[in-house]
């Protein structure tokens, strides 16, 4: 099974990230992505990645560390696309959420990654809360081999959108709580062609964490409860969500 979205560099797994990558490959969880945030993140994310088996590395600036970064990051983010050989740029994209956010800044960081996911042929990771047709419209302009959008939470009509143009859509913890409708109707109508598994660790948890931290050993469970939003056996599920994350992350089988 394989968890496209786990920040296991976070705060949070400071302690336990060895810990916590051993449960879930007990749990069946064999492989992980690890997103990238900020530049200054990257040493320690490097890390991480490099002491847990099955563990594979993304580098990107995310919309909401751009106040930590400057045009430089980009020749840094560079650097280790370059040298670390990861299996995407991300997590990049838009976040329009915070009344405040510097939508010019992030828009110029947007489009800036997606040209070094082109540079170097990789796909991405995107974040687009409250903007997903501005991130759509820069994929339209600046067009990349396609990757997941994380954390889908758009329509039916902006998800074929995103299929067209050659991403996946990303589902976790949100889809097990059933005030979700929205994200519990795409999970169910969605093409099971376009859907990977994701948790988001330590955040989005899922119904049953009450709010409290989310891990990768949490997958199973989650893809329990899409199985039967879907009407299909676990084994269906993650036989399909397993290779569309291996379609649109190469990288994956070259061990990372």
């Amino acid at each position: 099974m394989i968890d496209t979205h786990c920040h296991l560099d976070a705060a949070e797994f400071s302690t336990d990230y060895r810990a916590a990558s051993a449960l879930a490959h007990a749990a069946g969880v064999t492989r992980i992505i690890v997103p990238g945030v900020s530049v200054a993140c990257f040493p320690r994310q490097k890390f991480v990645v490099a002491t847990t088996p099955g563990a594979c590395a993304a580098y990107g600036i995310h919309p909401l560390y751009l106040t930590q970064s400057d045009s430089g990051d980009l020749q840094q983010l560079r650097h280790y696309l370059q040298q670390e050989r990861p299996v995407a740029v991300g997590e990049i994209g838009l976040d329009f959420y915070i009344p405040q956010a510097d939508k010019a800044q992030q828009t110029e960081f947007f489009a800036a990654q997606l040209q070094l996911a082109r540079e170097f042929e990789l796909p991405v990771i995107l974040h687009s809360r409250r903007a997903v047709d501005a991130v759509l419209h820069a994929l339209r302009r600046h067009p990349v081999r396609g990757g997941v959008a994380h954390a889908f939470n758009g329509s039916l009509q902006q998800a074929a959108e995103f299929i067209k143009l050659g991403f996946k859509l990303g589902f976790g913890g949100a889809l097990t709580h059933a005030g979700s409708r929205r994200i519990r109707m795409l999970a169910t109508e969605l093409p099971l062609s376009a859907l990977v598994l994701e948790t988001d660790a330590p955040d989005i948890a899922p119904a049953w964490l009450h709010g409290g931290r989310n891990s990768p050993e949490q997958l199973p469970r989650i893809a329990a409860e899409l199985a039967q939003l879907r009407g299909m056996t676990v084994e269906e599920l993650v036989a399909h969500t397993d290779a569309n994350a291996r379609e649109v992350f190469p990288g994956l089988d070259a061990g990372c």
